[in-house]
């Protein structure tokens, strides 16, 4: 049995971890290629998570060819996701709220880590009615390299004036828990998308369901066998 090391902070990723905010780039991803006369497969777009803008990009003109209008996408995805988002709003994802009045009521700091640009994350952070919640975010903007990259988390914790390797590191994607790893941080892997590649899984140092399920770890109310997850494997 595993258990999760002692730390001092939490640093929480954005897209697929505190917000379900993979629905709605997909939605708007597939709305705006259609626009254009193309079809993506919810598959090819959830490929994508956690990646940073210019990795995004190389994929899309990899899959479409050279031709692809890449500005003419972007202004139409971004026209499709804000409608989207102003009708259906942005969901947090199961436990977080439970997680975020536990770490907090123990006087434990935390902070957001993301790839998205900063105007995005705001917006997104306030769609979903959380923007007051992280007096502390690290966007895109504010480093040199995204994830992979270990920039964000090592801006994160220094801003959090804790050691990396007293962070608890909370991700969703294989690009942030490869961020994670390199940054010297412990890692736990909530993923957004099954299955789970296998390396992924070597990487982190645990995976558990959703965010409920970590706050009772962190509560001590069960043990954690590692790996787990939703596959049921153990």
């Amino acid at each position: 049995m595993h258990k999760l090391p002692d730390f001092s902070a939490v640093i929480f990723d954005m897209d697929g971890l505190v917000l379900d905010t993979e629905t709605t780039y997909v939605a708007a991803w597939q709305q705006a290629a259609g626009a254009m006369g193309y079809e993506f497969p919810e598959a090819f777009c959830l490929s994508m998570s956690g990646l940073h803008s210019e990795v995004v990009e190389q994929r899309l003109m990899a899959f479409c060819g050279a031709d692809f209008d890449l500005k003419t996408f972007a202004r139409l995805s971004t026209d499709y996701w804000h409608h989207y988002v102003n009708t259906h709003g942005i969901n947090t994802k199961k436990g977080f709220r439970q997680l975020l009045d536990l770490i907090a009521g123990q006087g434990i700091p935390y902070c957001l880590a993301t790839n998205s640009p900063m105007l995005n994350a705001y917006q997104c952070l306030e769609s979903a009615g959380i923007r007051d919640v992280f007096s502390t975010i690290v966007t895109r903007d504010h480093v040199r390299q995204g994830k992979p990259s270990p920039e964000i988390f090592l801006k994160a914790a220094a801003l959090l004036n804790v050691p990396i390797g007293r962070c608890l590191v909370v991700e969703d994607s294989h690009a942030g828990i490869e961020a994670a790893s390199r940054a010297g941080a412990f890692s736990v892997l909530i993923p957004s998308i099954l299955p789970v590649d296998p390396h992924t899984r070597e990487l982190c140092g645990v995976m558990m369901n959703d965010l409920a399920q970590l706050a009772d770890v962190i509560n001590g109310f069960i043990p954690v066998a590692a790996p787990i997850g939703p596959q049921g494997n153990s």
